[in-house]
């Protein structure tokens, strides 16, 4: 597989009346061609900051470092109008709030609008393509319906159908199950896997992750601490913050992780995890680099 989309050393911060918010610190990873690369960790991580950041979507307060190379590109480089051919186009944004759905329009027409924007599609022959996707995500005959219409799950569909109109290159979705019930996430579960595109997916929701994901990266406190494929993730993770996360499932045992997330503004030194880490040492009060373990990746002196 080669590589789509590369983040490197990606930095972004806040400034506030309380102090400069390192929401995300020091972020490198890779997502290659046609592999679902899931993103996981606690709210408040920095995950979705992370995948703004990506699109270009945070607000003007925000500084942002590092690079964000898509096809060959640093998207952080470009211009807002070069950006905004490529969003919606060649990466599609899928949000995690269903009130970006416009509540006056039919989705229909909201999903078809990407076709007419960026490839200059007569209205009938958007409405025409988006008829064919409503049939295949399952909501065949709803196109002139309106957003409040629809169920929490249906919405969601709607949504990822605005996002693969265009046929992007790569999806980002953000908490596609925020907000909905087991057997409305099991659905978006099933749509995600009939999706055939590159994703990054952002969640907090470990059992969603598990049904789709080829690779796993998880965060904390704005950094990665680890990244493995799904399989070896969930059977043998190696981070104590990874352990942490699955031993918290019901599946599991339901055992929290002791403690809370430190504040992004007074970050401890050495390993963020340490001061809740029932592993750590004297090591632990310097920061570990992500190190290499055969295939895979870990922040975490235990694999000096």
């Amino acid at each position: 597989m080669s590589g789509l989309l590369e983040v490197i050393n990606l930095k972004v911060c806040f400034k506030t009346e309380s102090g400069v918010v390192k929401a995300v610190d020091g972020v490198s990873f890779e997502v290659f061609e046609g592999e679902r690369f899931v993103l996981v960790g606690e709210s408040g991580s920095g995950k979705s900051v992370l995948a703004q950041a990506i699109l270009r979507l945070l607000p003007k307060n925000a500084e942002i470092e590092g690079k964000v190379i898509f096809e060959g590109r640093n998207l952080l480089e470009l211009s807002e109008d070069e950006m905004r051919k490529i969003r919606g186009k060649e990466i599609a944004w899928i949000p995690q709030s269903q009130t970006a759905l416009n509540p006056v329009l039919t989705v229909g027409f909201q999903c078809a609008e990407p076709l007419m924007e960026h490839f200059g599609m007569k209205r009938s022959s958007a409405l025409a393509k988006i008829l064919g996707i409503f049939d295949f995500l399952g909501i065949g005959g709803r196109a002139e319906d309106y957003p409040h219409q629809f169920s929490g799950g249906m919405r969601q569909r709607v949504l990822v159908a605005m996002g693969i109109s265009a046929e992007p290159r790569l999806i980002i979705a953000d908490e596609p199950t925020k907000g909905l019930d087991a057997a409305k996430r099991g659905q978006v579960a099933e749509l995600f896997q009939r999706v055939d595109k590159t994703m990054l997916i952002i969640t907090h929701d470990l059992q969603f992750a598990e049904s789709l994901a080829d690779r796993i990266a998880v965060m904390y406190c704005g950094e990665i601490v680890e990244i493995s494929s799904a399989k070896d993730f969930f059977s043998n993770p190696l981070h104590p913050y990874s352990q942490g996360l699955l031993n918290s499932l019901p599946s599991r045992g339901l055992k929290p992780i002791p403690g809370f997330q430190p504040s992004l503004v007074n970050l401890p030194k050495g390993c963020r995890f340490r001061e809740r880490c029932w592993l750590a040492d004297d090591r632990c009060k310097e920061r570990p680099p992500l190190a290499r373990v055969g295939d895979r990746l870990v922040r975490c002196w235990m694999y000096d």
